[in-house]
This record gives C-alpha cells, structure tokens and sequence, in this order.
C-alpha cells in the first residue's frame, strides 16, 4: 500500500496520533452494522426486544442466544485492510490510541494493541449486578 509522502511525514512527525472507528470498519469483514435501513441488525431486530437491561431481564435465553450468534459472526470474520492498516500504523507514530465503537475483536486480531471499545466488547460480557466481568469466577458464585 502507498501512503502520500505529506502525510506519512506529518504522522511520523505527530507526538500522539488518535485513530477512531466506527461500524463500517468491521462492515468489510462482513459483520453487520445496526443502522444501515436495508441490511442493518435493527432494520430485522427490535432494538428494545434485545439491547436492553429490561430484554435481558425479561427473557435472558433469548437475548444471550442472539449476542451468541453475534459472537460468532465476529468468530468467524478475518480483519480486513482498514484493520491491518491501523495496527501497522502504530509502528510508524510515536503513539497512537484506538478508538473504537465497535463491539467486535477484529482490531486486536490485526495486531492493535490496547484497543479502547467504547461500547463493551462481544467477548466481554459484564455482571448486571456487580459490572465485573461475567466470565469472572468470583461473579459467577456469588450472583
């Protein structure tokens, strides 16, 4: 890939470089967005039926059986150029934050490190209760 001279020059020259991302970054590795109106997950899925505290409550099964089949999705999707291309860039600028709106791992997969998902991460499921992880032992026993 070619990068415009002017620009790797200003990276290179950059003390903190800030990269955020969002649902069509992972859309190219084949994972759904939400809010596309013909093939986004909230134009086949009601929103407040699963993506709520309310949802989970009310019917758990349902709820961990569609976050499950999202998990897999993103199992089984490759990162794609923009993914590679980011976490190559970290090793041209002095620093670099990621910053990432989605819930998939596919950053990590290329190779970025320390990946900030400002909306949880499908491999990470938090305790309502206590907001530890639930893959947590500790969560487990005692809720």
């Amino acid at each position: 890939m070619e990068i415009d001279q002017g620009l790797l020059d200003a990276l290179q020259n950059a003390k903190h470089v800030l990269v955020f991302t969002g649902a069509g970054v992972s859309a190219e590795s084949g994972i759904p967005t939400f809010r596309d109106a013909l093939v986004g997950l909230w134009a086949r899925f009601d929103p407040a039926v699963l993506a709520t505290r309310e949802a989970f409550r009310r019917d758990p099964t349902f709820v961990w059986g569609w976050y499950e089949w999202r998990r897999m999705q993103v199992c089984n999707a490759q990162p794609n150029l923009a993914h590679r291309a980011i976490a190559e860039l970290s090793a041209i600028v002095p620093k670099l934050t990621l910053v990432t709106q989605n819930v998939d791992d596919l950053h990590e997969r290329a190779g970025s490190i320390e990946v900030i998902h400002l909306h949880g991460s499908l491999n990470k499921p938090r305790c309502f209760a206590c907001a530890r992880f639930a893959i947590d032992p500790g969560c487990v026993k005692t809720h």
